[in-house]
Parts: C-alpha cells; sequence; structure tokens
C-alpha cells in the first residue's frame, strides 16, 4: 500500500495496479511513455514493410505484386500515414518526451496524467481505423485510400466514392485529438511544474524542443481537423468547398492542408533537435555551445514554419510576387537550422569525443540532415521546383529529413535513454553495426533519387487513365492540373 498527498493535504491510500491494468489505467509518464515507444516500434515494423513492398513493385512494375494499380496508391497512402502519425510523432513526443521531460524539469508526473492515458488510447483506435479503410471501398473497383498522405481533393471525394476516406478522416481526427490533448498537457507542465529554480532559460534543450513542438502541435492539428471536416462534409453532406461547381476551390484544401502540413514536418525534427543536443552533449563532455541561440533558433522555426506553407504549391499558378514572397520566407528558415548544425559542431570541437552508439547516430543526423535541408534550399526556389516537383528528387529531399534525419535521432535518443528505462545495457557491437548497416542502406537507397529526380523520373505512383484525368502521384502536380481544368483556368 501506497500513499500520496492530495490536493488538500491528506493522505490517501491507494493501490498499484499491477498486470495489464498498470499499463491500461496508467496515470505514470514513465507507462505511459513506454506503451508510446511499443506503439511506434510496433508501427514502425509495418510502415516500413509497406515501404520494402513498394520498392519490390517498382523493381519489376506489374508483375509481382499488384495487378491493380490503385493498391500501390493505397500502400503509399498508408506509408506516409503511417510513419508520420503513428511511428515518427508517438515515438519522440510520446514516447521520450513523456519519459523524459518530467525529469527533466523535476516534476513528479504531467500536470493532467489521466489526459496523459486517454491521448495514448486515442492511438491505438485511430490505427484501427486507419486499417480497416485499407479492408472498405475506395475508389470503384478498389478498396483503401489511395490519394496519397495529403489527400488532396477531389481525388479524396469523387475521386473516391467508397467509405475508405472517410475511416482514415475518423483516423486523422482520433490522432489530432490525442496529440491536441498531449500538446495542452505538456504545456501545462513545463510552464507550471518546474522545481524551484529551474526557470526557463536553465531548461535542457530536449525541454525547449518539446515546447516548442507542442505548441505547433497546439496551432497546426485544428487547422487539419478543419480541412478534413470539410472533406467529410464534401463526400457525404452535399456541400462544395473543393467543388467548383459549388463555388469552391480544390486549391482551398491544398492551402489548409499545408498550413498544417509545414509545422507538422517541423513537429517531426524539433524534438529530434533537442535529443540531439543532449547526446553531443554528453558525448562531447562539454555543455552545448551557443545554449540561448539553440533555444531560440527552436523558437524562430516554429515560427517561421508556419509562414512558408505554399512553398509546397509553386504549381498550382500563384503570382510571382507571392512566389518571391514564400521564396524568401523559405530561405530564412535556414538560417536558425544552420544556427543549430553550427552550434553542434562547435559541441564537438575541441571536447572529449567518445564515438559511443548514440553519438555515431546523432553525427550521422548530422550529416543526413544537412544533405536535406541543402537540397530543400534548393526546391525553395520556385522556378527549380516548377521543374523538380512530384519528382524523385523531392522524395530524395523529404527522405532524407525524415527517414535519414528524425528517424535517427529516434536510434541516437533510443540508445542514450535506453539504460536509464530500462535499467540494462545494451550492446554496444550490435548498436553499432545497426548504426552503420542503416547509415549506409539508407544512403544507398535514397542517394540516387537526386539524379533520377534531375533526370525527371516522376514520383512512384500508378496512372491510371479514368475519365480522362491521369490520376496523380502522392503530392499531386496531375491533380494540380486537374484543379486549373475544373476552375476553368485550363
Amino acid at each position: 500500500m501506497d500513499t500520496t498527498v492530495t490536493a488538500h493535504g491528506a493522505h490517501e491510500a491507494h493501490d498499484h495496479p499491477t498486470g495489464w491494468r498498470r499499463f491500461v489505467y496508467s496515470t505514470n509518464h514513465k507507462d505511459i511513455g513506454t506503451m508510446y515507444l511499443v506503439f511506434a516500434i510496433t508501427m514502425g515494423i509495418v510502415g516500413a514493410s509497406l515501404s520494402v513492398v513498394m520498392r519490390m513493385e517498382l523493381q519489376s512494375p506489374g508483375i509481382l505484386i499488384f495487378t491493380n494499380p490503385h493498391m500501390f496508391n493505397v500502400f503509399t497512402t498508408a506509408h506516409g500515414l503511417i510513419m508520420i502519425f503513428f511511428m515518427v510523432m508517438p515515438a519522440m513526443i510520446g514516447g521520450f518526451g513523456n519519459w523524459m521531460v518530467p525529469l527533466m524539469i523535476g516534476s513528479p508526473d504531467m500536470a493532467f496524467p489521466r489526459m496523459n492515458n486517454i491521448s495514448f488510447w486515442l492511438l491505438p483506435a485511430s490505427i484501427t481505423l486507419l486499417i480497416i479503410s485499407l479492408f472498405v471501398e475506395g475508389e470503384k473497383g478498389g478498396n483503401g485510400v489511395g490519394a496519397g498522405w495529403t489527400i488532396y481533393a477531389p481525388l479524396s471525394t469523387t475521386g473516391h466514392p467508397g467509405m475508405a476516406v472517410d475511416f482514415a478522416i475518423l483516423s486523422l481526427h482520433f490522432a489530432g485529438a490525442s496529440s491536441i490533448l498531449g500538446a495542452i498537457n505538456f504545456i501545462t507542465t513545463i510552464f507550471n511544474m518546474r522545481a524551484p529554480g529551474m526557470t526557463l532559460h536553465k531548461m535542457p534543450l530536449f525541454v525547449w524542443s518539446i515546447l516548442v513542438t507542442v505548441f505547433l502541435l497546439l496551432l497546426a492539428m485544428p487547422v487539419l481537423a478543419g480541412a478534413i471536416t470539410m472533406l467529410l462534409t464534401d463526400r457525404n453532406f452535399g456541400t462544395k468547398f473543393f467543388s467548383p461547381d459549388g463555388g469552391g476551390d480544390p486549391l482551398l484544401f491544398q492551402h489548409l492542408f499545408w498550413f498544417f502540413g509545414h509545422p507538422e514536418v517541423y513537429i517531426l525534427i524539433l524534438p529530434g533537435f533537442g535529443m540531439i543536443s543532449q547526446v553531443i552533449s554528453t558525448f562531447s563532455r562539454k555543455p552545448v555551445f551557443g545554449y540561448l541561440g539553440m533555444a531560440y533558433a527552436m523558437v524562430a522555426i516554429g515560427f517561421i514554419g508556419f509562414v512558408v506553407w505554399a512553398h509546397h504549391m509553386y504549381t498550382v499558378g500563384m503570382s510571382t510576387s507571392t512566389q518571391a514572397y514564400f521564396i524568401l520566407a523559405t530561405m530564412v528558415i535556414a538560417v536558425p537550422t544552420g544556427v543549430k548544425i553550427f552550434s553542434w559542431i562547435a559541441t564537438m570541437w575541441g571536447g572529449s569525443i567518445e564515438f559511443r552508439a548514440p553519438m555515431l547516430w546523432a553525427i550521422g543526423f548530422i550529416f543526413l540532415f544537412t544533405v536535406g535541408g541543402v537540397t530543400g534550399v534548393v526546391l525553395a526556389n520556385a522556378g527549380v521546383d516548377r521543374v523538380l516537383q512530384d519528382t524523385y528528387y523531392v522524395v530524395a529531399h523529404f527522405h532524407y529529413v525524415l527517414s535519414l534525419g528524425a528517424v535517427f535521432t529516434i536510434f541516437a535518443g533510443w540508445y542514450y535513454w535506453f539504460p536509464k528505462m530500462t535499467g540494462y545495457m545494451y550492446n554496444e557491437t550490435i548498436a553499432k553495426a545497426h548504426f552503420w548497416i542503416t547509415f549506409i542502406g539508407v544512403n544507398l537507397v535514397f542517394f540516387p533519387q537526386h539524379f533520377l529526380g534531375l533526370a525527371g523520373m516522376p514520383q512512384p505512383c500508378k496512372t491510371i487513365p479514368r475519365q480522362n484525368i491521369v490520376q496523380p502521384c502522392s503530392n499531386g502536380a496531375g491533380l494540380q492540373a486537374l484543379a486549373f481544368r475544373e476552375r476553368g483556368d485550363l
């Protein structure tokens, strides 16, 4: 029997649940963080398996795996949604965030422990709905959502008459609710539950990174919720938000989606920045170089991340002056990112560096993220981007910052905190082998894609002539042309 002090100061006795109840009913930040990490590992295996099948299909198109081209698009869509919403975010924010933020600020737990519990349990419900969407009718003659992770209208409205997109929308609502509740919890915890003397300017950089990230979540997620709710009513209740024949505009969906989608990519990488700062400081045996600059660089990244969304939309026919603004704003975001890269290098400079597994992942991250960042600056230029839109160059760019950036930070954090979380030490030899196999493997997979994109190879998708419309790839340049046609611009 344990006793705790209630809000009124009285001692209240309660039993610690054991077995499955310990996790299902858990209000303990460490147990909830562990559940997030197990969930993320499971979904990572599923998402990676989907990508392996996609590569097998592209090895011999139409022969080995998919006879129905729509199913290939279903796999690309599921791969994107699972990796973003059910692997990277739960691992970084739910897993490491829950585990480490209370410990780092000297708090006994999160501010709202029961809300923390429901934040996690919304995710299994969400992924269940997404899996159901794979098995119900999507487009005519095929199951599942084949509209890409961006689910652009009108492909996700008139192009998918079955129930699959509706299940996916409901799934995203659940995942978004989970994120919003978690964000409220982290903001309240970090602002109100720091130990005496733990000022904002003394918090570890990982806590700073989570704080900026959850503000982005709180501001961006409701925009996605609004967009997919409008999509739902367009599909089922006769509204015409994205349909020109009723006064709507398919480009409205793109604006709403990317107003969420661009902050989302920083939501995926900012906690990783925080983890890398912790790892590099530890294994260089010195404090992080330029602590305040590092903290406010993340704040700047978070702010600028909200005003660059239409750089995903250079091909929609926006005015030259609008393009000029988005080019400039996108270039500017490279400045605080560069501050962070150079500060990590300065932290290592002159340090007593120990090349343990977490440090290898961190250095690997810096290299890969820098490559991804440089190609991002290339794509920021509208003239270049119009040529490279929906080619493999874009695939290479976002995989260098996500699967080769964010995922490397997750592994750095995993090996760094594994002994603290479990009480067991990992095997250094196996961990280093894991790093080198992954580092060489991902570069072999993704680096050549830059050259494919420059040669004009489109993103992997199956194009199907239907009603004189070509079904688009995952980002939808073909769909943008369709949007012009529906508006009367073509």
